[in-house]
C-alpha cells in the first residue's frame, strides 16, 4: 500500500492505494508461482486506512483471476463498511470474486479495455457430494448475488442471467463483459482511468 503524491493542496499520503491482483488467497494454499493477494494481510491494511487521520481516501486497483470466495467477500465487506471515500478501478480483468470487490467501493470504475467475468460458484476437479454440498454452494452464490445487487445498479434477474449464460464461454457457464457493457448493465458506475479515480477522491 503506497502513498500517492498529487500536485496542489493534496499532500503526499492523503490517498492510499491498495492493489488486489491475481488470485485472492484465503486459507487454501496456492502454488508458489501463483500471484496472490493474501486476505489476512489486506484486512488490517484496510482497517488502518479507515482509522488513520492523515489518510483521506482509498484507491483500490483490481486485476483479479478469482480465488477464495470467502476471502474475497471478507475484503469486499470491509471496503463496503468504510466511511472514507473509496474508489475501485478494474484494470485488465475482474474475474469472479473481482465483481464484489469492484462494487464494494463508493465509486466503481472500469478501464475501457478491461473485462469482467461473471460465473457461478464452482471448484476445480470432480466433486462427489451429498445434497448438503449443493446447498452450501447455493448459499455462497446467493451471498455473492446479494452483495453485488446491494452495492450496484444491476438487478438480481440480470446478474443471474449473466452468471448462467451458456452461449458465450467455451466449456463453461457465465459471461465476459467489457467496459461500456459493465456500465450499461449497472454493475460498474462508469468507464474511467486513474485520473478519474483520483479526481473523485480529491473531490470528497
Amino acid at each position: 500500500m503506497d502513498g500517492i503524491k498529487e500536485q496542489g493542496s493534496v499532500k503526499s499520503g492523503d490517498i492510499q492505494c491498495l492493489t488486489i491482483v491475481g488470485q485472492i488467497e484465503g486459507h487454501q494454499l496456492l502454488p508458489e508461482d501463483a500471484k496472490t493477494t493474501k486476505y489476512e494481510h489486506v484486512l488490517p491494511l484496510i482497517a488502518a486506512v479507515e482509522e488513520s487521520d492523515s489518510i483521506k481516501g482509498l484507491l483500490i486497483l483490481l486485476n483479479t483471476i478469482g480465488g477464495d470466495v470467502e476471502a474475497g467477500l471478507a475484503i469486499a465487506e470491509l471496503i463496503a463498511g468504510m466511511k472514507k471515500p473509496t474508489v475501485s478501478l478494474v484494470l485488465g480483468g475482474g474475474h469472479s470474486i473481482g465483481v464484489p470487490l469492484a462494487v464494494a467501493a463508493k465509486r466503481s470504475l472500469i478501464a475501457p479495455s478491461a473485462a469482467m467475468t461473471v460465473h457461478p460458484v464452482r471448484i476445480n476437479g470432480v466433486v462427489i457430494g451429498v445434497p448438503q454440498t449443493y446447498e452450501y454452494f447455493s448459499r455462497i452464490q446467493e451471498r455473492i448475488v446479494g452483495f453485488v445487487t446491494a452495492h450496484s445498479r444491476v438487478t438480481r434477474e440480470e446478474y443471474l442471467k449473466l452468471m448462467t449464460n451458456t452461449d458465450e464461454l467455451a466449456n463453461d457457464v457465465g459471461s465476459v463483459i467489457y467496459g461500456e457493457e459493465a456500465v450499461s448493465r449497472g454493475i460498474i458506475d462508469a468507464v474511467g482511468t486513474l485520473s478519474d479515480a483520483l479526481e473523485f477522491l480529491h473531490g470528497k
